[in-house]
């Protein structure tokens, strides 16, 4: 078979030297940190709709790449196509693994009986590559977005027909997850949501979507998945209220209905920072709940107010990342670049500068991390100021022995207390800043 990119070779690791703009400068798969591969602490993930399905075009001008792969008819011939494109990409970037939505993989028919019938075809042919290349499927979802029958969300729809086709979509993306051995199954609430309180029963609707992802737990575990569901939180886009606001939200969601024993936090940066929080808040908040478990690798554009998926190049947004993650243990998924080349970069060179920039930025995210650890003034001031919590008052109000009376007895002989110790920001900051330019 003809390469697809027959001018861009095998993409390898040549250090920060290199003025090679097809080679890595800070991912090297084989080097070792706190213990393991790179490879290990960064298992990279194409994302199929922006990789191979995204042309550039916005609200405002039409496809600027050509994302065709030699097929210009978009049929089951293109589909295959972009399984070709995908996985030489995948292998010339010694990327192990890729995430789909049902119709990123095949055009969708006017009958879903023919859509799940071209899904069948596609899952075939893109088990035949895994097996030849060793490349693994991350995690799995369904669009149910995209197709106007979603207008009012899918399983928030106010309409029966509509919740069921989504279960439909649902049952058949479980099934291709399994089928392609997928360790994850995302929910990502693209329009479950509301634009008025004035049409909208918000605890209906909030039932129904629960029941859904019930059906879909049974439904997964009946079929043998063993992965890990998860919600994606996000936010304002493209409803104006999402039900999936944020991490927190997500996690007393899945808590409300008794879903968290199934479900972690498929956590993007972009989303976290339309909510109105740090990258590392989310990471955070969802750690602390037992709910990390897998990240969309992007950023967003301070001065720019929707999802714009940049690849990610804040070497210091992904030093911070990867300290939650490092200090979270690891991620039960993967990092999945939920990201896009920019309209105007629009060559197929432009996609590979693209997974260099993101590789390369959490490589050396990952690698500052770790020394950032190792460095331990951060865990040692962190550990210092809640000292006062190691004994006395403070150990029994942390064992749950302190009662109320206890505690107010104890401020009345303290008469005043004196000030807690400094939190020290601006030193913290500072710190960071010498592992990262020292």
């Amino acid at each position: 078979m003809a390469e697809i990119f027959p001018e861009i070779p095998q993409i390898r690791y040549e250090g920060p030297g290199s003025r090679n703009p097809l080679a890595f400068k800070y991912y090297d798969p084989e080097r070792i940190v706190r213990g393991k591969r790179m490879a290990e602490h960064l298992p990279f993930a194409m994302a199929w709709w922006h990789s191979l399905c995204n042309a550039g075009r916005d609200m405002f001008g039409d496809e600027t790449a050509d994302k065709s792969f030699g097929v210009p008819q978009k049929d089951m011939a293109r589909a295959r196509a972009k399984v070709d494109a995908g996985f030489e990409f995948m292998q010339k970037l010694g990327i192990r693994y890729f995430c789909f939505h049902d119709v990123d993989l095949v055009p969708e028919a006017d009958d879903i009986n023919e859509t799940n019938r071209r899904l069948d075809e596609i899952s075939d042919y893109l088990l035949a590559k895994m097996e030849e290349t060793g490349i693994r499927c991350l995690w799995g979802t369904a669009n149910m977005f995209g197709n106007p029958r979603f207008v009012n969300g899918a399983a928030s729809s106010n309409s029966a027909d509509v919740f069921c086709f989504a279960a439909a979509q649902v049952k058949k993306a479980l099934d291709l997850t399994v089928k392609l051995g997928g360790g994850g199954y995302v929910f990502w609430g693209g329009r479950e949501g509301y634009e008025t309180l004035l049409n909208t029963d918000v605890k209906f609707e909030q039932e129904n979507i629960a029941r859904l992802m019930r059906m879909a737990v049974d439904y997964g575990r009946g079929i043998g998945f063993t992965g890990d569901f998860y919600i994606e939180p996000k936010p304002k886009e493209p409803m104006k209220h999402q039900y999936d606001y944020d991490a927190a939200t997500a996690i007393g969601f899945l808590r409300q209905h008794g879903l968290e024993g199934d479900f972690k936090l498929n956590i993007e940066a972009n989303h976290a920072t339309l909510a109105g929080h740090t990258f590392q808040h989310d990471l955070r908040v969802s750690a602390a709940n037992g709910m990390l478990g897998s990240i969309d690798a992007n950023q967003g554009d301070d001065l720019l107010g929707w999802d714009t998926d940049e690849f990610p190049f804040n070497v210091y947004e992904a030093t911070l990342c990867m300290y939650e993650v490092l200090k979270a243990g690891g991620l039960s998924g993967g990092f999945n670049f939920d990201a896009k080349t920019r309209r105007p970069s629009y060559t197929p060179e432009d996609m590979f500068y693209a997974f260099i920039l993101g590789m390369d930025t959490f490589a050396l995210g990952l690698v500052k991390a770790a020394a950032i650890l190792e460095d331990g003034r951060i865990d040692s001031f962190l550990k210092e100021r809640y000292a006062s919590y190691r004994a006395g008052i403070g150990a029994r109000i942390r064992s749950g022995e302190a009662t109320l009376d206890e505690c107010a007895a104890y401020a009345q002989r303290l008469k005043k207390p004196e000030l807690p110790g400094s939190g020290r920001q601006e030193y913290l900051e500072s710190v960071v800043n010498s592992v990262l330019f020292g």
